[in-house]
């Protein structure tokens, strides 16, 4: 708190200067801290933080200890404070107390002088007159009486003027120790919400503390368990070691060996060894290494990406810069802008040309990288070609700059141009001049990297790593002035914001203008990061190439070697023959799981048709018998009919009537007969008069097609089963698939949950570095809370001192 008594939230208000907020917060203020994490409430009010783990325990738990004991003894000195500050009251009312007797008897003090001297007042209207007549006779008693006049007056004269001057130093002294005590009590107040507040900090910190010390605690006792189970690795780790040691003696027993044979044999047998120099070895297909060229191939692909994000940044820059010219200083739409302004849009205009085959090259030089070629600075032809078209974009650049230069001079002459924004394009002027410079210096490094694939000779293969270091070295120099510009253009963009001859078109073309400027260092940072990364991998796959040899002499043969290689893999295509087709192993084990429980049902219907059979011979038996019944039947009545008839012939039609009824019953008798015996013959006409034996021929020719048209219906009722099986089978199998698919389904999301944890974690990570942050922050901010409690009490005392003085002083007067 300052000396005016202002309160927290104004002194700290967006628009105090940022010396202030440093000396209260730390080095950045509350407002920048809040948009310098924004993501920090999202990420925890998604969900409950898990336990973390943490590197160094002692450390953190130190440290949280001394926070805390600092945060405590804050809050205790806070409170002591205030009660400092309540007595101080208690004895401000005291002493105003005091006063107010003062006041009370200096007035009974007045009114008593003032009496008397009415009295005296009459005493000297009495007085006057008996003066009179006796003049003459009491002259000496009248100047006496004068003489006691004069001193009365002087006397009440100096008891007035004391009495108006102890007035005034009451009212004064009133009127400060009014002024004292609302500002005291202002002050009060503030420091109880303060206290207030610091208090619910420190109580949540102590929870959070309790908690990051049981967190500890359990990493502790878990680390101890995974000491002890690394202590038992390590010993069985020794006794592996003293295992392989043996074996490695062995080995090299063996080896040496077989070493010495090997050589004797070369030495008989191998009449030209094409590895003892260079220039033959050189034309050698080296090992193929697939990981090496997808390993590139990945680089490549990232930095094409980064390239792509550059070349959108530099375009996007160039683009604005030249609206921001046709706006500023002078609108285009209203008044003609400079000549030199004109010429220097109509170059910016220009800039696609320039920057897009950049991108060009790169994506030609990512295309060249394959699985099946050798990548190394000898075989890399089309990093040459975007070497050229980045040497284009700096000679535009260089063309730009005095432009650009001249057009910042414009600007600082024009009556709208402040001392301040004056200073900034000046810095921008020098900013633009380092771009160019590292533009340059970058070119030439990618320049001699470009060299080994066109001339051997350019460049020495010792000078690959140090040309290497280089370009990161220039890459991590662009990001720096990057940075710079960022900076500068920002405060440039807020200072025109102000100035009160400001469009809304000015200030978008900034906005947009600085977004490509920040996308432009964050482009630079995150392609120097990228390569600083890799440039290990770069230094070490530059001795790529033949066995036995350091790499590759010239291009020319590198050239060779990839036409060798190209022919060495169609042979070996050639050699390859298709495989026959066959069923895949999973899909065998799943057939024959199948089959086993097919052949287990087969059993058992094996069984069931047996019994079925069995049941069915019987019948057939059964039928058979009951067949030559009816049979008998039959021929017994086509006698009776044949009978019947010769005596109708004889007989009236009365006897012929009756009898007819009478065979018609016993046909329906018989009918029903051969239909409880499972009747399939055709029917046989009642009437006929055929002899025995066409009728037994037909019986027996019935009898057989009907035992036909039985096993034909017994043939389809076992191929509708077996379609029942082969259906149910069939459904199996989808459900089969279907399974399949649904655990394939469950392992994508199982992956995708164990994607989500590795977020989380990130994420707790991130939060904890900035609860780390905000209570370091917090600390200092306490720090700060308790030089300014300590002003605070300094001015009481003197506050004090002052007034007990004055007391002092009224009591003497």
């Amino acid at each position: 708190m300052r000396q005016d008594g202002a309160p927290w939230s104004q002194r700290h208000s967006p628009g105090t200067p940022a010396r202030i907020r440093t000396h209260v917060f730390g080095r950045e203020g509350w407002g920048s801290d809040a948009r310098r994490r924004p993501a920090l409430c999202s990420r925890s009010a998604s969900g409950p933080t898990p336990p973390c783990s943490h590197p160094a325990n002692p450390e953190v738990e130190e440290e949280l200890r001394a926070q805390n004991q600092v945060l405590k003894k804050g809050v205790v000195d806070e409170q002591a404070n205030s009660a400092a500050l309540k007595e101080q009251l208690k004895m401000k009312d005291q002493s105003l107390r005091k006063l107010q007797q003062e006041m009370d008897s200096l007035t009974f003090r007045n009114l008593q002088l003032a009496k008397r001297v009415e009295l005296l007042q009459d005493e000297l209207a009495l007085s006057e007159p008996r003066g009179k007549k006796n003049k003459k006779s009491g002259e000496s008693s009248s100047q006496l009486s004068q003489e006691q006049k004069s001193v009365f007056d002087e006397d009440l004269q100096k008891k007035i003027e004391e009495n108006e001057r102890l007035h005034i130093q009451f009212f004064e002294a009133d009127e400060q120790h009014k002024h004292v005590e609302a500002e005291l009590r202002s002050r009060l107040a503030t420091l109880e919400t303060e206290a207030a507040q610091h208090q619910a900090v420190v109580d949540g910190l102590t929870r959070k503390y309790m908690e990051t010390i049981e967190k500890l605690q359990n990493d502790k006792a878990k680390l101890e368990v995974k000491s002890q189970t690394l202590e038992k690795e390590a010993k069985e780790c020794r006794l592996r070691t003293e295992e392989c040691q043996l074996q490695l003696k062995n080995l090299h027993e063996d080896l040496s060996g077989r070493l010495e044979e090997s050589l004797s044999i070369i030495n008989e047998k191998v009449p030209f060894n094409d590895t003892k120099y260079s220039q033959y070895n050189a034309l050698n297909v080296p090992l193929h290494n697939r990981r090496h060229q997808l390993k590139m191939r990945d680089i490549a692909g990232q930095a094409l990406a980064f390239v792509q994000d550059l070349v959108t940044a530099l375009l996007n820059f160039h683009t604005y810069t030249e609206q921001r010219i046709q706006i500023f200083p002078v609108d285009s739409a209203i008044d003609t802008i400079s000549p030199l302004n004109q010429k220097f849009s109509q170059y910016l205009h220009e800039n696609a040309s320039y920057v897009r085959p950049l991108e060009e090259g790169m994506l030609h030089l990512f295309e060249s990288i394959t699985e099946d070629t050798v990548t190394v600075l000898e075989t890399t032809v089309k990093l040459k070609t975007f070497s050229e078209h980045l040497t284009s974009y700096i000679c535009f650049l260089r063309k730009i700059l005095p432009y650009q230069l001249k057009s910042l001079e414009e600007e600082c002459e024009s009556s709208l141009c402040t001392s301040a924004l004056r200073a900034r394009n000046l810095e921008l002027s020098q900013d633009m001049k380092k771009m160019t410079a590292v533009f340059e210096k970058l070119q030439t490094y990618i320049a001699l990297l470009a060299l080994p694939s066109t001339e051997p000779d350019g460049l020495l293969r010792t000078n690959y790593s140090s040309v290497l270091t280089n370009v990161g070295a220039a890459l991590h120099g662009f990001h720096d002035v990057m940075k710079d510009i960022s900076k500068h253009y920002s405060q440039k963009a807020t200072i025109e914001h102000e100035l009160p001859t400001a469009t809304q078109k000015l200030i978008t073309t900034n906005d947009c203008i600085l977004s490509s400027v920040v996308a432009l260092t964050n482009g630079a940072g995150k392609i120097a990061s990228f390569f600083s990364n890799n440039l290990d991998y770069f230094i070490a796959s530059l001795s790529y190439g033949p066995k036995a040899a350091s790499g590759f002499i010239s291009p020319l043969s590198a050239e060779c070697m990839l036409q060798y290689k190209k022919k060495a893999a169609a042979y070996l295509k050639s050699l390859q023959k298709p495989l026959l087709e066959s069923v895949p192993y999973e899909e065998a084990l799943a057939n024959r799981r199948i089959l086993l429980s097919s052949t287990e049902s087969r059993e058992g219907l094996a069984q069931q048709v047996q019994q079925s059979l069995e049941k069915i011979s019987k019948l057939e038996q059964e039928k058979e018998h009951w067949m030559l019944e009816a049979q008998l039947a039959k021929i017994k009545l086509e006698k009776e009919n044949q009978r019947i008839a010769d005596k109708l012939k004889n007989t009236g039609s009365a006897q012929l009537v009756g009898l007819a009824q009478e065979n018609a019953a016993m046909s329906n008798a018989a009918g029903q007969d051969e239909a409880t015996a499972k009747a399939v013959l055709e029917p046989i006409q009642r009437t006929s008069l055929v002899p025995d034996v066409e009728s037994r021929e037909d019986l027996i020719k019935n009898h057989y097609m009907a035992r036909i048209v039985e096993l034909t219906s017994q043939l389809q009722l076992a191929d509708s089963k077996s379609v029942h099986f082969y259906a149910e089978c069939r459904a199996l199998s989808k459900r089969l698939a279907l399974a399949e698919k649904s655990k394939e389904a469950l392992t994508e999301e199982m992956k995708l949950a164990s994607q989500n944890i590795s977020r989380l974690q990130d994420e707790l990570t991130t939060t904890k570095r900035s609860y780390e942050d905000q209570l370091s922050m917090m600390s200092d901010h306490l720090c700060s809370m308790n030089e300014t409690l300590s002003k605070q009490r300094e001015e009481i005392d003197t506050l004090k001192m002052s007034s007990k003085g004055n007391s002092k002083k009224n009591k003497s007067r």
